[in-house]
């Protein structure tokens, strides 16, 4: 079973947003992501945070209440929800918008997940550690980002602009804007961690 956490950040096309969740999914909202859920319509399995942002929640919601003074937001604390309770392959909503120090401290909770993805309006994010298939369509962006130093001994195959066991370095933009020249295209790393990131073709 996967599990889904919708966080409290920007979500303007609930149409496709919601169309990322299957009815088997476990669903986790993170505080102000319960609005968003009751915007699409979805009954959350739970709803954890200090609650300092959700407009009306029913008495009768599993919940687990947080103080607003703590040292984890109330994405990181969902995270460590869905790890403690076994699931490994974990999708995040809402997880971006307006607040820079909310969506990087988000995007890097992926580390954190065995198996993550954020989507939001225009974005999938994924973490690579060793191997990673990401499907969409020809043409679609697709950026290869290092996180905490070098992503070394790259290979892709069907990008436009390939890389044979190459490595590229923190903090210098090389590996962005690449072009995806199949339906579907492979990325493998021998070490360190990065991001993909696949820009929504519209």
């Amino acid at each position: 079973m996967r599990a889904v956490i919708i966080g409290g950040g920007s979500i303007s096309d609930y149409n496709y947003i919601k169309s990322k969740i299957n009815s088997d999914d476990y669903i986790i909202c993170a505080d102000g992501g319960y609005d968003h859920a009751v915007k699409m319509g979805i009954s959350p399995n739970i709803v954890l945070g200090d609650f300092d942002s959700i407009v009306d929640l029913p008495k009768d919601t599993e919940k687990i209440r947080y103080p607003v003074r703590k040292d984890f937001t109330d994405g990181e604390l969902a995270v460590r929800y869905a790890n403690e309770y076994g699931f490994n392959n974990v999708l995040m909503l809402g997880m971006t918008g307006d607040r820079a120090d909310h969506t990087i401290t988000d995007i890097l909770l992926l580390i954190q997940c065995k198996n993550g993805c954020i989507i939001d309006d225009n974005n999938e994010i994924y973490i690579i550690r060793d191997d990673i298939t990401i499907a969409g369509r020809t043409g679609d962006t697709v950026s290869i980002l290092p996180v905490g130093g070098n992503l070394e001994g790259i290979t892709t195959e069907n990008l436009e602009y390939p890389l044979n066991n190459e490595t590229l370095y923190f903090g210098e933009s090389r590996g962005v804007s690449n072009v995806m020249c199949s339906d579907m295209c492979r990325v493998t790393v021998k070490k360190g961690i990065g991001l993909i990131i696949k820009v929504r073709k519209i």
